[in-house]
């Protein structure tokens, strides 16, 4: 009967942790096709927010190895007193934002607090009815990341919780060229731990 025990525990254990393989495995397949659609969009002239000569030179992105612990399940709390307000951005530029919401969570111990805001003209367009924007900072900025911070994009959730996912972390356009005109991120949502996961600082 015990070695019946150990055989059932030792099957269900395998099982397990092929299960969590898979999972593991459909993970890091969904961050890479985040990615390949990244780079194929800097690929394409049309679509390309790369200078003419950085075009030319253009490769790859470059990427933080996917880690999927910086994908995270945070506590959503939306907003209850929702303000429009006008979001600093790179030029005189000030796109209208709302104050949707924010999302509590942990990450190296400490815990961490990201607001969420909503483009008020973008939802208007077809498909971003429910578009969520996080413009964040941490202190990997200015080093091997973008100074000026880097972006998430996300959809209204159904319930208390959010996913964060850091691995599809990007950087403004104007990262890559200055023609462009990029949200500023507020303040509150400088985060006082290092976030190694999505996209890294553009080497020109």
């Amino acid at each position: 009967m015990q070695k019946l025990i150990i055989s059932c525990l030792l099957i269900i254990t395998s099982v397990s942790c092929s299960q969590k393989k898979e999972i593991f495995n459909d993970y890091t397949a969904s961050v890479k096709d985040f990615q390949h659609k990244l780079n194929t969009e800097f690929s394409d002239k049309e679509e390309s927010p790369l200078t003419e000569e950085g075009f030319k030179k253009f490769k790859s992105l470059d990427f933080f190895p996917i880690d999927s612990t910086f994908r995270i399940t945070a506590t959503f709390e939306l907003e209850s007193n929702q303000k429009i307000f006008e979001m600093p951005t790179t030029t005189e530029r000030l796109p209208i934002y709302k104050t949707y919401g924010k999302a509590l969570f942990i990450i190296d111990g400490k815990e961490l607090v990201l607001h969420i805001y909503q483009n008020q003209e973008l939802i208007k367009k077809e498909g971003f009815k429910n578009h969520l924007f996080i413009p964040f900072m941490d202190t990997t900025n200015g080093n091997e990341t973008y100074e000026g911070g880097r972006f998430i994009d996300l959809e209204i959730p159904e319930g208390n919780t959010i996913i964060i996912d850091f691995n599809t972390a990007y950087n403004p356009y104007c990262t890559y060229n200055h023609k462009y005109s990029c949200p500023i991120p507020p303040k509150e949502n400088k985060l006082d731990v290092a976030i190694k996961a999505g996209v890294k600082a553009y080497k020109k």
